[in-house]
């Protein structure tokens, strides 16, 4: 991002880190002179409280048992963790939903023909870990599939996307009335089947590839930490990129005794039988395919030489769901603001599993309960957030992020009013912080992370660590030195996959996604073998980097709370979007077919917006002097900004997506499509649409502009 600035009053910006400062504390964005000192007090207490073995028992106790979410195993970790957060003394309470989630009564695949073979569908026990014979087990199914009972000739499809339909094409065939095997990767797991179903499939099967996810990577589990033969990948295949949250509930809350739709009505259940398998039962499928050899991209570890088909594999598949609303347990903490009480600032984590779920997604959750209890013992100190906190331990995440979605939509109008910020964590490991979000908040989280040390010893913070990392990563010298010469680091734009997207897409809160990764690999994601023997063992055993994350959301959740002036730059923004429409404009095809124009000068527009608010805030002196309901107002100001980018009728095809910025891709599910109104069309073909768009976000981009020059002329009203 930009240079690094010093502010001597009011907004002061961070000079030298705390990991190695001695001398008087610099600057917080946000924060009045005389407030710093006793900010910085406060974090330092709090950043000395997570304790290691905490985290480890909370991590032991909640991944005892399966805690699928509608299970008995679900509410008995929420009523643990509400417990908790009682014991401690703060006001906690679990929020109750419902949802639909079909769990399945028959799985059956059977190879009939060249040869017989009938899959296992079953992970086998581990004599090392004994989670991996607990009772209560979920099978191992996709859920949001349709019943169905088919049976047809296989082809192999790769990864499943709609590129390598584009390469299937080319060898002519095709997938009508065919079961389609797909490997896990690329792309969201229900990108798969959805795309298949479009070409006129009537099955999918998805595996786990070695190559990818067991033996090419590294030892199998036990041994090591990646997938064994007939582990197997659970997960909702719902078409979240519609809507995620309960299928017969889009955009309300879905409660008890609630308006439901007829499940024939609902969009994001699948039309076709899918099903996930091992690589082992993977093998006698692949095995018995001919037809053209598949290109050497497609191949993957297996002994096979890797066939397209048709057939002559032809196999026998049949599921059957017992359809069921089942009760979901949001677990809700408020700590009240004493200054700004309707502003809040939220922080989630879910707490079911598809089975034990020890790293996903427990190494998260302990985090934020080690972060609830800090808050707790700062609150009995004489800490008093400004603004309101809540935390949240969300139910029914692994579905199809039901109870965060849920709580979103019943809260929707409220949350519009008096949502700031929201920061969200879900698995974390060894390795090097991960930062995803809204770039108005790039800067504020780069000097959050330049104040947490670095749990890997390196005696650097967390974002000199994650630097390092990327030098280390760079490919070439120049890439090397301008990461070296960066201030802030650049976060990533967010797609979906977790408990933010209602809150960014649904209902346009300046979001955030925090967490810890990459060092080592492992490949037990959403099955029985993700337990507390295998953290242990392969992943962070140690629990430092589960104590680092603690660290770096609290400070940054105390300093959304406790800000005179929350801590918004758009510099960040204006500069990503530009990136954004440079992108778009290389496009092929896009030139000469679409005028980028109004989309140019509306980030031009916005762009000096942010350096006039940066200049007017970095003049600005005694903010903790003026009066209260100014700075109420400057501050709606400034967290409503990020609904600017507000589509009411929602993108195309998908209307309770509401952000013109960010969304999930319609066809990659968890990854990210930056300006989607107009890169989705253009990659669709779509020339009306993507052109329609322009002008759209060009007035958002203005709106959201004059908003910005609104809060500058608040700031200068303080003097």
């Amino acid at each position: 991002m930009r240079l690094f600035r010093v502010f001597f009053c009011f907004f002061l910006s961070l000079l030298v880190s705390p990991v190695a400062q001695s001398q008087s504390p610099a600057g917080i964005r946000g924060f009045a002179t005389g407030s710093v000192t006793a900010e910085r007090d406060f974090e330092a207490r709090f950043q000395a409280m997570p304790r290691l073995e905490n985290l480890r028992d909370y991590m032991r106790e909640i991944s005892a048992e399966p805690h699928h979410a509608g299970s008995p195993g679900s509410r008995k970790v929420a009523e643990y963790i509400l417990a908790k957060f009682k014991s401690w003394g703060l006001n906690a309470s679990i929020e109750e939903f419902e949802a639909l989630m079909p769990v399945p009564t028959e799985r059956t695949v059977e190879l009939v023909a060249p040869e017989k073979y009938t899959a296992t569908l079953k992970e086998p026990q581990v004599d090392a870990d004994k989670d991996s014979t607990d009772a209560g087990q979920l099978p191992t199914f996709n859920a949001y599939s349709a019943d169905g009972d088919v049976t047809a000739d296989i082809v192999y499809v790769n990864y499943g996307t709609p590129e390598d339909y584009e390469e299937l094409a080319k060898t002519g065939v095709d997938v009508k009335g065919k079961i389609v095997l797909a490997r896990y990767g690329r792309s969201w797991r229900g990108i798969k089947p959805k795309v298949a179903w479009e070409h006129g499939a009537v099955g999918c099967i998805i595996y786990s590839d070695p190559k990818d996810d067991g033996f090419y990577p590294g030892d199998v589990y036990p041994e090591g930490a990646w997938r064994p033969e007939q582990g197997v990948q659970r997960g909702s295949v719902m078409d979240m990129p519609i809507n995620p949250g309960d299928p017969l509930t889009p955009g309300w809350g879905s409660e008890k005794g609630g308006r439901k739709l007829d499940r024939a009505d609902a969009k994001t259940i699948l039309k076709i039988p899918v099903l996930p398998i091992s690589y082992g039962d993977a093998l006698p499928l692949l095995r018995n395919l001919k037809g053209p050899v598949a290109p050497e991209s497609w191949r993957g570890a297996l002994p096979v030489t890797y066939h397209i088909g048709p057939g002559p594999s032809k196999v026998h598949m049949k599921l059957a769901f017992e359809w069921q609303n089942r009760p979901l347990y949001d677990v809700i903490v408020r700590i009240d603001g004493s200054v700004f009480p309707d502003q809040w600032i939220i922080q989630g984590n879910h707490h079911d599993a598809w089975v034990n779920g020890a790293s996903d997604p427990t190494s998260g959750n302990v985090a934020l309960m080690e972060t609830a209890r800090g808050f707790a013992e700062l609150l009995k100190s004489g800490w008093k957030p400004k603004r309101t906190i809540i935390l949240a331990s969300w139910d029914g995440e692994e579905w199809g992020l039901l109870g965060s979605t849920e709580w979103v939509e019943k809260h929707k109008d409220e949350l519009s009013q008096k949502a700031a910020v929201y920061i969200n964590t879900d698995s974390t490991g060894k390795g090097w912080l991960g930062m995803s979000g809204s770039h108005s908040l790039q800067e504020f989280i780069n000097d959050v992370a330049r104040d947490v040390p670095d749990p890997r010893g390196s005696g650097k913070s967390v974002l000199e660590a994650k630097r390092a990392r990327l030098v280390e990563q760079a490919k070439t010298d120049k890439d090397k030195s301008d990461l070296r010469a960066k201030t802030d680091l650049p976060i990533e734009a967010l797609g979906s996959g977790s408990d933010y997207t209602a809150f960014i897409d649904h209902v346009n809160v300046a979001s955030l996604d925090l967490g810890f990764g990459g060092d080592g690999g492992g490949g037990i994601y959403h099955s029985i073998y993700d337990s507390f023997y295998w953290y242990m063992h392969f992943s962070d055993g140690g629990f430092t980097h589960g104590a680092a994350l603690s660290k770096t959301v609290g400070t940054a959740l105390m300093r959304l709370a406790d800000a005179e002036i929350l801590p918004f730059d758009f510099r960040g923004t204006a500069a990503t979007l530009k990136t954004y429409a440079d992108e778009i404009e290389t496009m092929p095809d896009v030139k000469g077919k679409l005028d980028l124009a109004p989309l140019r000068s509306a980030i031009a527009r916005l762009s000096s917006a942010a350096d006039a608010y940066d200049k007017a805030a970095s003049a600005a002196t005694r903010a903790d002097s003026a009066p209260r309901a100014a700075l109420a107002e400057l501050n709606r100001v400034l967290y409503s900004t990020e609904r600017a980018f507000r589509h009411e009728a929602g993108l195309p095809k998908r209307e309770w997506f509401k952000h013109l910025a960010y969304a999930p891709g319609f066809y990659t599910g968890y990854g990210v499509k930056t300006l989607p109104g107009i890169r989705e069309g253009i990659e669709q073909k779509q020339w009306d649409e993507a052109r329609s768009f322009v002008p759209i976000v060009a007035a958002a981009i203005t709106k959201l502009a004059g908003e910005v020059d609104r809060a500058t002329g608040m700031v200068k009203g303080l003097r």
